[in-house]
């Protein structure tokens, strides 16, 4: 597969919702210990949400989708996490608008591009204990390769280390920074949940190759 159309980013949002949805208890743990305990079931709710609105547009194009995908995080998850996650989405619309195939450089645009609004939306950089210890790596480990497959799988294994790497940081931005020390020692959800987005896709890729 060199090019993604519409219908296989559809079930590529189908892989993530099933995967943070398998791991929405384990999401809810690790917010227990930094927030309110609610980020696995805000989160699943919000994929799940972007599922069934994806799957009521008729001939959508891909930019579609990701909007459709942006508005479903936006709502359904709320807070200051419905933002970011939105955030990531929404700012990746522009980059696809009028393409009917995305060839690896137009993702690559998209996840740039919805990198870039998190980390302004959110005032985070990369050591703030937040989503982008795991979004930033992941989007350049992604950007090295030359093709969608091995893209995958590098931005699923960085944004896996860049999560684990949130567990010995102090919390500068977010709800948990309020914490101060207390917060080391727990892994970040919000990093936690976008390895698991970039890993569902990577494995959904490879099964469907």
């Amino acid at each position: 597969m060199m090019t993604l159309e519409s219908a296989q980013l559809a079930a590529m949002m189908g892989a993530i919702a099933r995967r943070v949805e398998s791991m929405r208890a384990h999401l809810n743990r690790l917010d227990a210990a930094l927030g309110d305990g609610d980020h696995g079931t805000n989160v699943s709710a919000a994929f799940a949400a972007a599922r069934e609105a994806i799957a009521a547009l008729d001939q959508p194009s891909p930019s579609d989708l990701w909007l459709a995908t942006a508005k479903a995080m936006m709502n359904r998850m709320g807070g200051a996490s419905g933002a970011l996650f939105g955030t990531l989405f929404f700012k990746g619309v522009a980059p696809l608008r009028g393409k009917d195939r995305l060839h690896k450089s137009d993702m690559e645009a998209a996840l740039k591009a919805g990198l870039l609004g998190v980390k302004a939306r959110g005032q985070a950089e990369v050591g703030d204990k937040t989503m982008v210890d795991a979004l930033a790596p992941a989007v350049i480990a992604f950007e090295s390769a030359d093709d969608f497959g091995t893209g995958w799988s590098r931005a699923a294994a960085a944004a896996r280390q860049g999560a684990l790497s949130t567990e010995a940081l102090i919390a500068r931005q977010g709800r948990a920074k309020y914490l101060g020390e207390r917060a080391c020692g727990h892994i970040d959800p919000g990093a936690t949940t976008i390895a698991l987005i970039f890993e569902a896709i990577a494995e959904w890729w490879k099964e469907t190759q």
